[in-house]
């Protein structure tokens, strides 16, 4: 499929919207976590950016199913109706339309009863709220299933080169880039570089800080010496699919956790669409037909230089570790 324009300007409002929110004084609320068996944080702003992503989805393919972070009997339950008032505001004032309380449920609530349509929308409004909580880096994300397949996906990154932004979408089977104010898009594609001197990856802040340095690991268990930077979020996905990086690798966590869909599968279809390889930390495929919990264990993203290295040493690695 080819993503309507729309939606593109409705992944743009919802970054405006996640920006104004930020550069006010907010505060997380909390929500129960089935992935982390543990409370987690959620904030206004993941509210009115999927809001205002599935008012678009629901313009342009109303027929169509969506899988998405947030509810609106969640929202309505964690919300004061100060909090409310406050989120319909802003979405009326970013999609420069007349919105109304309950305008903002049903589109938190669109599509999640249509698990049977052919097309799934995957929305995780904000990926990596801690960062955005904290003032790092964040990523408003949409992914697109077929038959349980990645298929396309589109991503904003307001931090991304120090805050000038960015928009990574996937048009006609390939990728293309955006600066935060669409004035000029340009095909993208992964890294071609060969020479493990010159590659550059990522990994996860939170599980960095925790002592948990994946790609670290990897890197060094292959034998190289590759510059590696923290990072939050789905972003992570976007500069493998850009070329900025060449590689980010996420291994087995503890066994209570659970990887969902809504982290992956918008940064899947970007780096798929730029040319790159993904695939679990053993090389098995990443299966996202088994409903919103994904029953793979790690992830490997790569230009796909590398990709069976990258496999072969996160075999030792684990191995090791158990």
């Amino acid at each position: 499929m080819t993503l309507n324009a729309d939606l593109l300007m409705a992944l743009r409002q919802a970054m405006r919207l996640c920006q104004d929110v930020r550069a006010q004084a907010f505060s997380g609320m909390q929500k129960y976590s089935a992935a982390k068996g543990a409370s987690e944080p959620v904030t206004l702003a993941d509210y009115g950016a999927q809001a205002i992503l599935c008012r678009a989805i629901a313009h342009a393919y109303p027929e169509d199913a969506v899988i998405s972070e947030e509810d609106g009997e969640q929202f309505l339950r964690l919300t004061t109706p100060e909090q409310r008032r406050d989120i319909v505001a802003r979405i009326s004032r970013f999609t420069w339309s007349d919105v109304r309380e309950e305008d903002v449920v049903g589109w938190l609530n669109f599509g999640k009863n249509k698990r049977g349509a052919a097309r799934t929308w995957v929305i995780d409004p904000i990926d990596g709220t801690k960062g955005f909580i904290e003032g790092r880096h964040y990523a408003v994300c949409v992914g697109v299933l077929q038959d349980g397949k990645p298929t396309d996906g589109m991503m904003a990154c307001p931090q991304y080169r120090h805050g000038r932004g960015m928009m990574v979408y996937t048009y006609n089977g390939a990728l293309y880039q955006t600066d935060a104010e669409c004035n000029r898009s340009e095909r993208v594609s992964v890294s071609t570089r060969r020479d493990p001197t010159t590659w550059r990856s990522v990994q996860s802040y939170e599980d960095s800080q925790q002592g948990n340095k994946d790609s670290e690991k990897v890197v060094n268990a292959a034998g190289w010496r590759v510059p590696v930077r923290d990072l939050d979020s789905m972003e992570k996905y976007a500069l493998v699919a850009n070329g900025d990086v060449d590689l980010f690798v996420r291994l087995p966590k503890p066994t209570h956790y659970r990887h969902m869909i809504w982290d992956h599968v918008a940064g899947v279809a970007l780096v798929l669409a730029g040319g790159g390889t993904v695939t679990d930390w053993d090389g098995s495929p990443l299966d996202f037909s088994q409903g919103e919990v994904l029953p793979n264990q790690g992830v490997i993203a790569s230009s796909g230089v590398m990709h069976e290295a990258l496999v072969a040493a996160a075999r030792k690695v684990v191995t090791r570790v158990v």
